[in-house]
Parts: structure tokens; C-alpha cells; sequence
């Protein structure tokens, strides 16, 4: 699977996007640690937080926004 890229939304928030552009989830600054927050979106584009393809490393941790170690740990089997 191809890298994962991230765009900033503001200072302590980083909306994590597959290589086709599609929102997976956000990254957010909490207590000094980059937690990835997993979203999906329903039938009609309605929010689902905790859902999406990646839902089963939502609350997943970083020291860093180091892309290529947390594209390697949240698109691992």
C-alpha cells in the first residue's frame, strides 16, 4: 500500500489522508503525543468517528509526526 500523507489543519491537528486523497483521520496533538483519531463516513457523507478503514488503530500514539513510521504502523496487518 502506498504512504500515507498528512495535511495540517491547525497547530495540533493533522488530517491523515490515503494516497487517493481519502480522508482516513486525524492526527491530534494530545498531553505531548500525536494520537491518530480513525473517521469514517456513512451512505449520505455523515461522520462517523472511531470508524473507516483504519478503525482498528484508532487511539494509536506517536512521539513525533514522523510519516513514514506511522504510515508503517497504522497500515500494518
Amino acid at each position: 500500500m502506498k504512504p500515507l500523507t498528512i495535511s495540517e489543519v491547525n497547530d495540533g491537528v493533522y488530517r491523515l489522508l490515503s494516497s487517493q486523497g481519502d480522508h482516513l483521520g486525524n492526527l491530534k496533538l494530545i498531553g505531548g503525543r500525536w494520537k491518530f483519531k480513525a473517521v469514517g463516513y456513512g451512505i449520505q457523507g455523515e461522520v462517523i468517528p472511531g470508524g473507516g478503514p483504519l478503525t482498528e488503530r484508532h487511539n494509536s500514539s506517536f512521539d513525533t509526526l514522523d510519516l513514514a513510521l506511522i504510515s508503517a504502523t497504522l497500515l500494518s496487518a
